[in-house]
C-alpha cells in the first residue's frame, strides 16, 4: 500500500489534508478530500501512474471538495459521499464554499455511502464509519488490516471538529467519537482532515476532555 498526505493551503481555512492511497499491484487509487491546489494532487497522481477509482469525501465542506471537478475531469473516478451529506454537495449554503472564499460549488455524487459500507481498491479494504457531528453525514474510513483511520473533520490531534456549522451537532460528535472511534484498537493511527497525524498514545488525550464535556452537557 502506498499512502501520501498532500497538505493544501485553503484560503480562510488554512492547511487541509488530502490523502492518496494506492494498491501497488493494480495501481487502483483512492483520493480522499481533494481541496484547492489541485496541481499538488495531480503531480503526485501522475508520479504514481495512478488509476483513480474513487474520490471519497469525508464530508461536504468546501475546503474538502473544491478540487473534485477538476480531478474527475482529468482522471475519472467515482465521487462517493455519505447519503446524509450528499445534499450539501449541491448547496453552497451548506458546503460553505462561497463563505470561505472558494466561490459557490455544486457537485453531484456518483454513489452514496452508508454506515459499514466496504470500499475496495485492489486488495485494500476500507470500512465506512458514519460519524455525524461536524456535519450530519460525516464519515471516517478505516483500514482494519493496517489499523489506519482517515477521520476527516471528526477528530484531530487533541480535539474534534467544529459543530456550530450547518447540520453540525455537539452531542452527535461526542457520541461518534466515544462510541465509534475510541472503540478502535489502541494502536490505530488517525489521519485527520487538518493538523498532524494522531498516533495511538495521543488518542487517549481526547478521552478525558470528551468525558468532561459530556458531564457539562448533561447539566445544561
Amino acid at each position: 500500500m502506498i499512502l501520501k498526505r498532500i497538505k493544501l493551503d485553503i484560503q480562510m481555512v488554512g492547511e487541509t489534508n488530502c490523502y492518496i492511497i494506492q494498491d501497488e499491484k493494480t495501481k487502483e487509487t483512492m483520493v480522499i478530500d481533494p481541496g484547492e491546489e489541485i496541481d499538488k494532487i495531480t503531480e503526485m497522481l501522475d508520479t504514481l501512474h495512478a488509476n483513480v477509482k474513487y474520490i471519497v469525501l469525508t464530508h461536504c465542506h468546501g475546503d474538502h471538495i473544491s478540487g473534485v471537478n477538476k480531478l474527475k475531469e482529468k482522471y475519472g473516478g467515482k465521487i462517493l459521499i455519505h447519503i446524509e451529506d450528499e445534499p450539501g454537495l449541491r448547496d453552497p449554503m451548506i458546503n460553505l464554499s462561497d463563505y470561505i472564499g472558494l466561490g459557490a460549488i455544486s457537485l453531484e455524487a456518483d454513489s452514496r455511502l452508508n454506515d459499514n459500507d466496504l470500499i475496495h481498491i485492489g486488495d485494500i479494504e476500507f470500512k465506512v464509519i458514519h460519524t455525524p457531528g461536524h456535519t450530519k453525514g460525516g464519515i471516517c474510513l478505516y483500514i482494519e488490516k493496517e489499523k489506519i483511520l482517515f477521520s476527516g473533520d471528526t477528530i484531530f490531534r487533541g480535539t474534534w471538529g467544529r459543530t456550530d456549522l450547518p447540520t453540525g451537532s455537539f452531542e452527535d460528535i461526542i457520541k461518534s467519537i466515544t462510541d465509534k472511534i475510541m472503540t478502535l484498537p489502541e494502536e490505530t493511527i488517525v489521519y485527520p482532515g487538518h493538523r498532524k497525524i494522531n498516533y495511538d498514545k495521543r488518542r487517549r488525550t481526547n478521552i478525558f476532555r470528551i468525558k468532561t464535556k459530556r458531564i457539562l452537557v448533561s447539566f445544561t
